[in-house]
C-alpha cells in the first residue's frame, strides 16, 4: 500500500468479524495480563516496512517502531530470512559454550565501535545492570578503591526498569512506590558541565552514566562541548564514563553510535562503557555491554553471566540488522531523512505556534515539543492511522524505521498538521 493511502482505509477483504475479534483478545488480555501498561484498544497482527494492520485489517504508518526497535521496519525479507534460516540449525545452547553468530556479532561490533570486550544480555535494563555491576566490581577490585560506590545520573534520563536501572533514572515517576532505591546515586541536571564537575569525587564516585542524548527524558540534545568536558573530567577523576545508547544506537541518530559525532560531524567522545539494545537485532531480543579492555578486568569467571544472553538465534539476527544497514547505505540515508524530518517539523512549530514549541533531535530519533500534554495528541494521531509515541510528557517522539521514506515521513507530518489544526 502506497504512503498516501487513506489511512483508514481497511485491507481488502476485512469484514466486522475482525472488530469482533479485536474485542474479545482486548478483553481477554485486559483479564489476563497485569496491568503495568496502558495499551490503546487495538491488537497488532501483522505488519510490512513501515505499516502495521490490526485483527481488523486497519492499516497504521508506524512512526515508532516498536521504540526505536524495528530499524529495518517490519517483516525485512533478509532479517526474516537469517532468523528463519539460524532457527533450523540452533537457537540456543546457553554461554556454557562458545556460539558461533555471538562470536561474529562480537568480532562486527567491535570494529564499528572501537570497544574489544562486550558482553551479551536480552534487554537494554539487563545491559545497563551488567555496566553498574562492572563500573563497581573494577573500582573495588581493579583499581582497588573500593570507596568509589557513587553512581552519578542525570536528572530526565531512562535507563530500565529493574531496581538498579530504576534507581539511576532520572524521573521520581518510574520509582514511585519501589523503594527504598539502591543506595549512593546522586541526579545532576543533564548538559550542566559545573554540576557534574561539583557531583564528581574521586573518593566516592563510581560512574557517571548518561544518554548522549536523551530520549524517554523528552528528545533533548545536550549542549555542545558537554559530553566532551565530561570524557575530560571523568579521566582526570578515574571515573568510569558509561553512555547509554539504547535508543540512540545501530544508526539511529545517523552513525553506528551517537558517540561518533557527540560534538559534531567526525567528533567522536568514546566513553569507557557502552550499553546496546532496542534496535540491535531488529525486533529479537538482545542487549550488548561494550567496554575497553582496561575496564573488563572488572569481570572474571562466574562474576556476572545470562541464560539467554547473545544466544544464537538473537545473534544472527543482529548480524543481519547490521549487514543490511550497511549494504544498503542506512546511515547516509537517517541523516537525509532526519534533515527532511528536522525542518517539517520546524515547519510545524512555524504553523502552530501557540501549540508546538520546539523541534529537537538528531537523526532519526527526533521530537515536537509541546505546550502541554502530548498525550492527547498522540491518541489523536493514532486515531487518523498514525503511530507516534510520547516522551518526557509533552514531547511527541519519533523513531521511525532507518529505511523510513520522504513520503512516508511527510504523510505522518500531514496527518500531525492536521492534529495540530483540529
Amino acid at each position: 500500500m502506497s504512503a498516501s493511502a487513506d489511512p483508514n482505509q481497511h485491507a481488502k477483504g476485512t469484514t466486522a468479524d475482525g472488530a469482533v475479534t479485536q474485542a474479545r483478545l482486548v478483553d481477554s488480555a485486559r483479564a489476563h495480563l497485569t496491568g503495568n501498561y496502558r495499551q490503546a484498544p487495538i491488537v497488532m497482527e501483522r505488519g510490512e516496512g513501515r505499516q502495521l494492520y490490526d485483527v481488523t485489517g486497519r492499516r497504521y504508518l508506524d512512526m515508532t517502531a516498536g521504540i526505536a526497535v524495528n530499524l529495518l521496519g517490519h517483516s525485512h525479507p533478509r532479517l526474516t530470512a537469517a532468523i528463519a534460516a539460524q532457527a533450523g540449525k540452533l537457537i540456543h545452547c546457553s554461554n556454557l559454550y562458545f556460539i558461533e553468530p555471538q562470536v561474529r556479532l562480537a568480532e562486527r561490533l567491535a570494529a564499528l565501535s572501537g570497544f574489544p570486550r562486550m558482553f551479551f544480555g536480552n534487554s537494554g535494563a539487563e545491559a545497563n545492570e551488567a555496566a553498574l555491576k562492572l563500573a563497581r566490581r573494577y573500582q573495588q577490585h581493579v583499581a582497588a578503591a573500593p570507596g568509589r560506590i557513587e553512581i552519578v545520573a542525570c536528572h530526565g534520563s531512562f535507563h530500565g526498569r529493574t531496581m538498579a536501572t530504576v534507581s539511576i533514572t532520572g524521573q521520581e515517576k518510574y520509582r514511585q512506590g519501589f523503594g527504598p532505591m539502591l543506595e549512593a546515586v546522586r541526579f545532576v541536571p543533564y548538559g550542566d558541565l559545573d554540576a557534574a564537575r561539583a557531583a564528581i569525587s574521586q573518593e566516592r564516585t563510581c560512574a557517571f552514566v548518561l544518554e548522549p542524548l536523551q530520549g524517554e527524558g523528552g528528545v533533548r540534545v545536550p549542549p555542545p562541548g558537554y559530553l566532551r568536558g565530561l570524557r575530560e573530567l571523568c579521566g582526570e577523576t578515574g571515573t568510569i564514563l558509561i553512555y547509554d545508547e539504547v535508543q540512540t544506537g545501530v544508526g539511529r541518530t545517523g552513525e553506528w553510535f551517537a558517540f561518533q559525532h557527540a560534538e559534531g560531524p567526525g567528533q567522536a567522545v568514546q566513553p569507557d562503557i557502552m550499553t546496546l539494545a532496542k534496535g540491535l537485532a531488529g525486533g529479537v531480543p538482545i542487549g550488548a555491554m561494550l567496554c575497553s579492555d582496561e575496564v573488563a578486568k572488572g569481570f572474571e569467571p562466574g562474576t556476572h553471566a545470562s541464560t539467554f544472553g547473545g544466544n544464537a538465534l538473537a545473534s544472527a539476527a543482529a548480524l543481519a540488522v547490521l549487514e543490511v544497514i550497511e549494504s544498503e547505505g542506512l546511515l547516509a540515508h537517517v541523516r537525509a531523512m532526519g534533515d527532511h524530518l528536522g525542518r517539517g517539523l520546524d515547519a510545524l512549530c512555524a504553523a502552530h505556534p501557540g501549540q508546538a514549541k520546539e523541534s529537537r533531535g538528531k537523526g532519526l530519533l527526533r521530537g515536537l515539543a509541546l505546550a502541554g500534554d502530548a498525550v492527547p495528541t498522540v491518541t489523536a494521531c493514532r486515531e487518523q492511522g498514525l503511530l507516534l509515541s510520547v516522551a518526557g510528557g509533552t514531547v511527541v517522539r519519533f523513531a521511525p524505521a532507518l529505511n523510513v521514506t520522504a513520503a512516508e515521513l511527510d504523510e505522518a507530518l500531514a496527518l500531525l498538521g492536521k492534529v495540530l489544526a483540529a
